[in-house]
């Protein structure tokens, strides 16, 4: 398996673990000192306040909620070195679970994974809300 394949194999494995709801398996994918910083520039500083921190949100306000689109399928990947690639894909989500993104939940994420002990994990994440500034 190619490294770019098993970047987007991650990508998409974070998609599943959102889509279950499962997030023990989605802070699995970062590093211990990931950075997550939301679509509202909020930073979530590591591997366990991104668990914490997205359990609650799958128990709460995100319950049922669905990732949309392919992000492991759609990434742009790109290795800065062997270890270390850069993945941007628009994305969005659905709030009632639907296949299709809510208007306004459109983002664009950017991510940074390293290769640590023979797997890729997640090192940083940014999601941005997707805008015309144009109004």
């Amino acid at each position: 398996m190619t490294a770019e394949v098993e970047v987007r194999a991650v990508l998409e494995r974070l998609t599943d673990a959102w889509n279950s709801g499962d997030a023990a398996a989605y802070g699995r994918l970062f590093t211990e000192d990931a950075d997550y910083v939301t679509y509202f520039g909020l930073n979530l500083p590591g591997r366990e306040t991104i668990e914490s921190s997205h359990r609650a949100l799958f128990e709460g306000p995100l319950r049922g909620s669905k990732l949309t689109g392919q992000l492991g399928g759609a990434a742009k990947v790109r290795f800065v070195r062997p270890d270390v690639a850069v993945a941007v894909v628009g994305g969005g989500s659905s709030l009632s679970g639907a296949d299709t993104t809510d208007v306004g939940r459109e983002s664009t994420v950017s991510f940074v994974l390293v290769r640590e002990g023979g797997e890729w994990l997640i090192t940083a994440f940014q999601n941005t809300r997707v805008s015309d500034p144009r109004g």
